[in-house]
């Protein structure tokens, strides 16, 4: 079969306007970005706000192996299915970080017969949104370093400035550095860091926005560090919440693009999943409701990750229904959580794979805890066997889950009707979402009803830092937010060597980081950077451009 970027090179698009045009957009409603990306307008949700609401399904999956595990594609693959079954369908996902694409994991724009396109451009700078968060939080670090040099009228206490500066690629040696050197005129010296722009504040902040002066408002609760009686800093007391905005104001605009089979996606967003809340913009979510009778939405990572924040933080922010749940699983990250090595993954092994369907089964329990009808679908690999994939369908009727083997990866839109008619079936059932806590509840029993519930811990461990934080959080007023896991993505535990499904484990909380703006409590466990770092072999060994500006070995 040919490469992603062989079949999306010779995929023919429909000019942006095409693509609005169906959608029903006013001229008014979007700008073009190009022959075929579009900025839609920030003003366009507001504007819709009294047509109905289409149904809105999330596309959630087990733990996956390091390379994914089809996500974005099924989430694609669906979309396409249902406009094959002449249903109005708008897919929403996150922007591709940098990092992913030149490192290890590969893009978030689909692949084989389900992209999104262009896939170049979405997968490298795409309408320049990352780069401007980039640029706002830079800012915001060169304002902070500035107001102390200046005489320091807020007090700020240089060894607790919590705002550390990002940038979009995974670079180890960023993680900890020294600012300031040099003298007087070059600063105050101090520690400081980078982040992976995906992990910033901001980025959150700008997906859980519903307005340019909700942005606003939530830019100023930023808290940037603490003065030296220990009281937060906010980006409010340095006055700079209009000059964030200023910068981030189109960066704030969802973006407007199609698939290979011309259906409608919007792109918009990309907080890292397990690090932040792991989901594109409200906007984009939202604004995709009142455009489609149905939406296909995606969250980052696993359901222990991914939907639980989806759930617990995305929906309740933007105030969204849950109509049905999608479940990916594969045949490979299936035999991977069976002990299977990652370089034996294309050898059948049943006995692998059926020990493997315990974390399948962990997964379906979290989604059954919200209360959510669900679907399974089996994302088909070609070196996937007859025997394994029945395995797995027998597996889920026997319990009387519904499930569809899913082949959009080589058969676009319609190796997904199957699922679409059984997805579009459960959209039909009466549900009603349950919080997996209250957010009444103290932070301290929120996360351990994540861990308990949601991974199947046998009890959160604090360490004496994230005790005092807790005691402090709550003190500031700050104990009735949601909290946002950051956790590896390979098991269910803290430990990405614990794969399957654990048991007699508990989860140790380093350390908690307050994201006031965004609206939560970032708690982070085992070792999680929020800088991540390159492979040994990275993506961008192969990937080239040529005289004529074709892009080369992009996935």
């Amino acid at each position: 079969m040919k490469s992603d970027i062989e079949i999306a090179q010779e995929a023919t698009l429909k000019p942006i306007n095409d693509i609005a045009e169906g959608l029903n957009l006013q001229e008014k409603d979007w700008e073009p970005y190009g022959h075929t990306k579009a900025k839609l307008s920030d003003q366009l949700l507001a504007n819709l706000e009294n047509k109905p609401n289409g149904k809105v399904i999330l596309v959630t999956s087990i733990n996956p192996t390091p390379a994914g595990e089809g996500k974005s594609t099924v989430t694609v693959g669906l979309g396409q299915a249902f406009h094959q079954l002449g249903k109005n369908a708008v897919i929403a996902l996150r922007e591709p970080s940098l990092g992913p694409v030149m490192g290890l994991k590969g893009g978030a724009a689909g692949g084989g017969n389900s992209q999104v396109l262009p896939m170049e451009d979405i997968n490298l700078h795409f309408t320049g949104d990352i780069h401007a968060i980039t640029t706002a939080n830079n800012a915001l670090s060169a304002f902070i370093d500035n107001h102390i040099h200046r005489g320091n009228e807020l007090n700020i206490d240089p060894r607790r400035i919590e705002w550390k500066r990002v940038m979009d690629m995974n670079d180890r040696e960023l993680r900890q550095i020294v600012v300031g050197l040099g003298g007087p005129l070059r600063g105050v010296p101090r520690e400081d860091g980078f982040n992976i722009t995906v992990a910033s504040e901001i980025m959150a902040v700008l997906c859980l926005a519903t307005s340019l002066n909700d942005l606003k408002e939530r830019l100023s609760r930023i808290v940037v560090g603490y003065t030296y009686e220990e009281e937060p800093v906010t980006v409010k007391d340095l006055k700079v919440e209009g000059a964030l905005t200023l910068l981030l104001k189109d960066a704030m605009k969802p973006n407007l693009v199609q698939t290979i089979e011309n259906t409608p996606a919007i792109i918009h967003g990309g907080p890292f999943a397990n690090i932040a809340h792991g989901c594109n913009s409200i906007m984009a979510t939202k604004t995709a409701t009142k455009l489609g009778d149905y939406v296909v939405t995606e969250a980052g990572f696993g359901a222990d990750l991914g939907a639980e924040k989806f759930l617990d933080i995305k929906t309740r922010a933007g105030n969204i229904d849950t109509d049905a749940v999608v479940i990916v699983a594969t045949v490979r990250a299936l035999k991977m959580h069976g002990g299977v090595n990652k370089n034996e993954l294309t050898e059948e092994n049943l006995p692998a794979l059926e020990k493997g369907m315990k974390n399948l089964e962990k997964h379906i329990e979290t989604i059954e805890s919200f209360g959510l009808p669900y679907v399974i679908a089996i994302n088909k690999f070609p070196t996937d066997t007859e025997a394994e994939t029945n395995f797995i369908q027998t597996w889920c009727e026997e319990r009387n889950i519904e499930v569809a083997l899913t082949e959009v990866f080589a058969k676009g839109g319609k190796g997904g009707t199957d699922l679409a008619e059984k997805v579009m079936k459960k959209a039909e059932e009466p549900s009603e979402i349950n919080y997996i806590y209250d957010l009444k509840d103290p932070l301290e029993t929120k996360i351990r009803k994540i861990a308990q519930t949601v991974y199947g811990a046998d009890d959160i461990e604090l360490s004496s830092k994230a005790k005092k934080q807790l005691q402090f959080f709550e003190k500031q007023g700050w104990g009735n937010l949601p909290v946002c896991m950051a956790k590896t993505q390979y098991s269910l535990s803290d430990d990405p060597s614990l794969v399957g499904r654990p048991s007699d484990f508990k989860i140790t909380i380093r350390e908690l980081r307050p994201s006031i703006g965004a609206g939560f409590i970032v708690v982070l466990t085992g070792d999680v950077m929020t800088m991540p770092g390159l492979p040994k072999k990275p993506a961008a060994l192969n990937m080239d451009v040529s005289e004529d500006g074709k892009v080369k070995g992009l996935f």
